[in-house]
């Protein structure tokens, strides 16, 4: 087994995303949710993901967007964003440690709060959404 490192390059948060939506398409509880949303566009969307992590974790100012519009309307709850972060975080700490580890597990579960808060409003206000 490689030794761990920290996620200090593109080339670490491209492991970091191919390796988590690998297993959260094998998830039996995310894996229909986001292959009935995502479909065909999967290239597509790691390469935002890439470019969000490489933003978020490396300072690098690859991604420009809004992502809470593409989430709110997900039929999701808690479960599933448990599930998400199990998944994120065992990801996480199997292939890498360091500071950006402990970043990154910090700034998945304040989106994995966000999102859930998020969707909680739109669905108890039939369809309004939080600016």
């Amino acid at each position: 087994m490689t030794e761990k490192k920290d996620i200090l390059r593109l080339e670490d948060v491209k492991l970091l995303v191919d390796t988590f939506y690998t297993r959260v398409r094998a998830d039996e509880l995310l894996g229909p949710i986001f292959d009935e949303r995502i479909q065909d566009r999967w290239a597509r969307h790691l390469d935002i993901m890439y470019r969000f992590w490489q933003t978020v974790l490396l300072d690098e100012l690859t991604y420009q967007g809004a992502p809470g519009s593409k989430h709110i309307t997900l039929p999701v709850d808690a479960a599933h964003f448990e599930r998400w972060i199990l998944l994120f975080y065992t990801t996480i700490d199997e292939l890498f440690t360091g500071e950006k580890v402990e970043e990154a597990k910090w700034r998945a579960q304040k989106m994995a709060d966000m999102f859930a808060s998020k969707i909680e409003y739109y669905k108890q206000n039939k369809g309004r959404t939080i600016l």
